[in-house]
Formats: C-alpha cells, sequence, structure tokens
C-alpha cells in the first residue's frame, strides 16, 4: 500500500497544477491518470488561458514554452450580422490579457515540471473504488498499466491502493469522485442548450489578429485559433446533427458567411484536421467536498465554452484547493478546508453567469426580426454605448482579479 498526504486523480490542468503547488511547499502527493500519458498531452481542449491562469504557471517556472509559443490578445470582436466592434481588454482592464496556448501543451508543461520535481504521476491507472472518505485516513483503490515515477524510473503493477488524509477529485464529469459524493450532500443544476458547435481545427493561419465572435441570421460562428498557422473555428448547428453531412467545403462556405463583416474580411483556408460536434450545456453541484474529498474542475462544474472558462475555472478551484491543504500540514488549522465549496463556488457561479449571457447572445435563438432576437441585438448595440457594460464584459472574459 502506497501511502501519501494528498492523493490526485486525475492528470488535468487542474490535478497537475494542484501537484506542483503542494511540491513546493514539501506536502506529498500522488497523481493517477486513467489514461496514457500520450493520450492527455495530445487531446485537444481549451486554448484561452486567463491572466490568472497565466500568472500561475509563471510562477510555478512552467511557462517557459508558453512564453515563447503563446499569443497574448488584447481584445475581442464581436459581430451582429455584420457589424463588427472591439471590446479592448488592455484599455478597460488595466492592461489584463488573454493567451491562446493549447490546453494540451499546458498538460505536456505540467507533466514534464511534476517528473522532474519527482511527483509520482500513475498513468493508465483507472481509480476502481474510493473509500473511507469519512475516517482518519482514506483510500483511492487503482488498476494500472505502468507508473511513471521520474523522468528516468519506472515499474509495473497491475493494482493498488493509495492511503491519504486527503483525495483531490480532478478526474472530470465522468471520473468516479462525484460519484463517490453522498447523493444528499449537493444539489445538481443543468441547461442543455438546443444546439450544438460543429469545431474544426485546421492548417490554416488565422484570419484575424483577435478573436471573433459572430452572431448570423444562419447561427453563430466563432473565429479562434492555436498557433499562428493552424485555425479553430466552429459553427452553430442543431443538436441532431451529423458530422457527416458536412463537407469540408461547406463547412468553409459556411463560415465565411456567418463571420463576414460587409467589407472586407476575407476567411483563409487549408487542410481540416480534425473536426467533431460538441454539445452545448451548463452543469454543477452547489457542494464541491465532503469527509476528505474535495473536488474540482470539470468533476464540480461544466460550463459552455463560448466563454472560454473551462480550464480557467479548474485552475481557479486549484488555487483555493491548494491553500487550503498548505493551511492545513502548516499549521493545523481546517478553516480553509471547511470553507473550500464556499470560497470556489463563488467563482464558478460568475463563470457559470457569464457563459450563459455569452452563449445567449450569440447563438440563433429565434427567427430573424424576432422580439428575442430584437432582444439580442440591443444587447449587443448596447455593448459600444455603454463603456460600463463593455468594461463589464472584458473583466469577466480575462478572469476576475479576485471573487
Amino acid at each position: 500500500m502506497k501511502k501519501t498526504q494528498v492523493g490526485i486523480i486525475g492528470a488535468g490542468p487542474a490535478g497537475l497544477t494542484l501537484s506542483l503547488l503542494l511540491q513546493r511547499q514539501g506536502i506529498d502527493c500522488v497523481v493517477l491518470e486513467f489514461r496514457s500519458r500520450a493520450y492527455v498531452e495530445s487531446r485537444v481542449r481549451a486554448g484561452l488561458l486567463e491572466q490568472n491562469t497565466v500568472d500561475l504557471l509563471r510562477e510555478l517556472g512552467v511557462a517557459e514554452r508558453l512564453e515563447a509559443e503563446g499569443l497574448e490578445h488584447h481584445g475581442v470582436y464581436l459581430s451582429f450580422n455584420g457589424v463588427r466592434q472591439r471590446v479592448p481588454f488592455n484599455e478597460l482592464t488595466d492592461g489584463r490579457c488573454i493567451t491562446i496556448y493549447g490546453q494540451q501543451e499546458v498538460v505536456k508543461d505540467l507533466i514534464e515540471a511534476n517528473l522532474e520535481r519527482g511527483v509520482p504521476i500513475y498513468f493508465e491507472a483507472e481509480a476502481t473504488k474510493v473509500e473511507d472518505i469519512e475516517g482518519k485516513t482514506s483510500k483511492i483503490h487503482y488498476k494500472h498499466e505502468n507508473m511513471v515515477r521520474t523522468l528516468h524510473q519506472a515499474e509495473s503493477m497491475t493494482e493498488g491502493v493509495i492511503e491519504c488524509n486527503f483525495i483531490a477529485g480532478c478526474d472530470g464529469y465522468h471520473g468516479i469522485s462525484r460519484r463517490t459524493l453522498p447523493k444528499d450532500c449537493y444539489q445538481e443544476f443543468s441547461i442543455e442548450y438546443p444546439f450544438s458547435w460543429l469545431g474544426i481545427l485546421a492548417h490554416a493561419a488565422p484570419s484575424s489578429d483577435e478573436l471573433i465572435y459572430a452572431y448570423h441570421e444562419r447561427g453563430f460562428a466563432l473565429h479562434s485559433l492555436r498557433s499562428e498557422t493552424v485555425s479553430r473555428l466552429y459553427i452553430q448547428v442543431p443538436n441532431d446533427e451529423d458530422i457527416e453531412n458536412w463537407s469540408d467545403e461547406q463547412i468553409w462556405d459556411e463560415l465565411e458567411i456567418r463571420l463576414g463583416d460587409n467589407k472586407d474580411f476575407v476567411l483563409n483556408r487549408g487542410e481540416i484536421f480534425e473536426k467533431g460536434i460538441t454539445p452545448m450545456r451548463s452543469f454543477m453541484i452547489d457542494n464541491m467536498q465532503f469527509g476528505n474529498l474535495f473536488l474540482a474542475g470539470d468533476a464540480a462544474h461544466i460550463v459552455p465554452p463560448t466563454g472560454g472558462k473551462g480550464l480557467n475555472l479548474a485552475v481557479a478551484d486549484i488555487r483555493w484547493l491548494a491553500e487550503a491543504f498548505i493551511q492545513f500540514y502548516t499549521t493545523n488549522k481546517r478553516d480553509l478546508l471547511e470553507n473550500y465549496s464556499q470560497n470556489a463556488l463563488r467563482r464558478v457561479w460568475r463563470a457559470q453567469d457569464f457563459s450563459n449571457f455569452m452563449t445567449n447572445l450569440f447563438h440563433k435563438k429565434a427567427e430573424h426580426g424576432s422580439f428575442t432576437n430584437m432582444l439580442q441585438k440591443a444587447q449587443f448595440d448596447y455593448i459600444g454605448q455603454s463603456k460600463a457594460y463593455a468594461t463589464t464584459i472584458a473583466e469577466n472574459y480575462v478572469g476576475l482579479k479576485e471573487i
């Protein structure tokens, strides 16, 4: 039986950031990850980092590649039926911005740093049972194919148990952590939006220097990017849409229509090397802890990607959780542990609200010219009329300093 102070389930941004924060303070931890190292380092997810997230990665000494390859954006373009306006982040938020840097690249950097600093990571390790979460010590049962202990040392096992003081459930929506919480200790909240995103990754230079969110009478579109040579783009489709109904040429044609600004916008096209359909939904629970078990990230909440909050919200959870563990091990006080859910949920609700706002503003929900559509247009117009309204959007988009 392996003994440690904090057992971490999940080697995504949340779990890997937590392990580095604990390791820096001399707190022993072990990370379990169901997937292989190659899988988690290539899994394409979010690519937008808030200012707070970038600052923390710099503080942890894992931002060397981010500094070299990440693309800072100091504003965002918002478009409504071809009328485009820009929200300048740096002017409205005292110089704060976002950085485009793929989640898989963040994970690569975090894994390398953890292994270099001696944090054990068990890859291909499935957590099969969590028990004694109300006891003095708790246990994580797991099965796994191999373990990477450092960059130069490995050993093989088939199953095992980790005994620990605390468990950090960073294993996503489908993981075992949330299922372990007693059902009567939390409420669930969810929204299933009546549309999905058809998204593509393409070998095409970005067509804009900043992101474009576009409402169009044919549906929403988003122009994003992953690098100076790879574009990430989305269009709104029905929930029952079949990806096979969309040829590459049809996707590009639809993007060109929806992203057009009635001026000189030109959409750069290229080889599409990945495409898929993602349902839009919000989900959360109103209690992220029970006994020795604490949840973070997608294990406790999911936001629609419209606001770019998923990864950043997970890292924000970890700031509170790491601080709580550190306080306990350095002072034996438990107040931050006991208040973890309350502290984390303030930002979760703020992110849910902002993500819902952006989703409702830019997606087609009713016929063009309808009451609902005209309310959307009135909201959009007010962004350009009110500096205060634009500032609210900018502050939420780059990430609030404190909440």
